[in-house]
């Protein structure tokens, strides 16, 4: 069986209901992460206290990062960390564009105080659970085992390296867009997908900003009415748009959570 678990659609805002971008696609027991933004561990051990017993931390040693946005990779030093604490004994390993070795490196550098106090002072941990093993990929398929084939596509999101990824698991396809403004590619590998899970900003929101932040938006990001013509497109069983970016103006006043639901469905 194929499970892929939402663990955080949100944006770089600090939005109190959505956790940062971080996603689980889980096959034959095995579980791959799909980004890690801020929390994506404690997300994981919220999802296996509710049944998902293969998000159990312990078990996160394989992380798949889109691009290098701190949304989407801030939480990459809980995934070195807190499961190795919770005695992981796999490395970790790291795929993701250039610059994912130097982040590891950077990350290990940054907490080497802990894990030099936990390696080799009167803690009983192990040795190999910390040993992160980064992978600079480029298009193509990057990772198989006999669970799952991960494939990367090159997406296009400014001038920053980003990718999105097919994973292939049990004859069920599911795309990950990571983050993007429309492109082409996305209706060839999307095409008849099992699960299509793709941003989205919305176009009547981008009316409420300058004409500088529209002009940025739009290079970087996929608005709504250019996914609908992606999913005429590619046809995919079914799309979960993430990564929703609404425009609203949550922080001058404070907004009800029933309030941002009602102009979110109102859009």
């Amino acid at each position: 069986m194929v499970q892929v678990v939402l663990l955080g659609t949100g944006t770089p805002n600090a939005e109190p209901w959505a956790s940062f971008p971080a996603y689980a696609l889980i096959c034959n027991h095995k579980t791959y992460l799909i980004d890690c933004g801020p929390g994506a561990v404690r997300q994981c051990t919220k999802a296996f206290y509710q049944g998902v017993g293969d998000l159990k931390p312990q078990k996160l040693d394989h992380v798949f990062l889109t691009h290098l946005h701190s949304d989407h990779c801030g939480g990459l030093s809980e995934v070195i960390l807190v499961p190795w604490v919770l005695e992981r004994e796999n490395p970790l390993h790291v795929y993701g564009p250039k610059g994912t070795e130097e982040m590891c490196g950077y990350l290990l550098k940054a907490y080497e105080k802990d894990t030099s106090f936990r390696d080799d002072g009167p803690e009983p941990i192990n040795h190999t659970g910390l040993q992160t093993i980064p992978h600079e990929i480029q298009e193509g398929l990057i990772y198989q085992d006999d669970a799952v084939s991960v494939e990367a596509y090159r997406v296009k999101h400014g001038s920053l390296e980003s990718y999105a990824y097919v994973f292939q698991a049990e004859n069920k396809k599911v795309v990950f867009s990571g983050d993007t403004c429309p492109v082409d590619i996305m209706k060839v590998i999307a095409k008849d997908a099992d699960l299509l899970i793709h941003e989205a900003e919305y176009c009547e929101a981008l009316k409420e900003r300058t004409p500088a932040w529209k002009k940025y938006h739009q290079a970087m990001h996929t608005m709504s009415v250019d996914l609908a013509d992606i999913i005429k497109q590619a046809k995919p069983k079914l799309t979960v748009t993430t990564h929703r970016i609404l425009h609203l103006n949550y922080y001058d006043t404070q907004v009800s959570m029933d309030e941002v639901h009602r102009r979110e469905d109102a859009l």
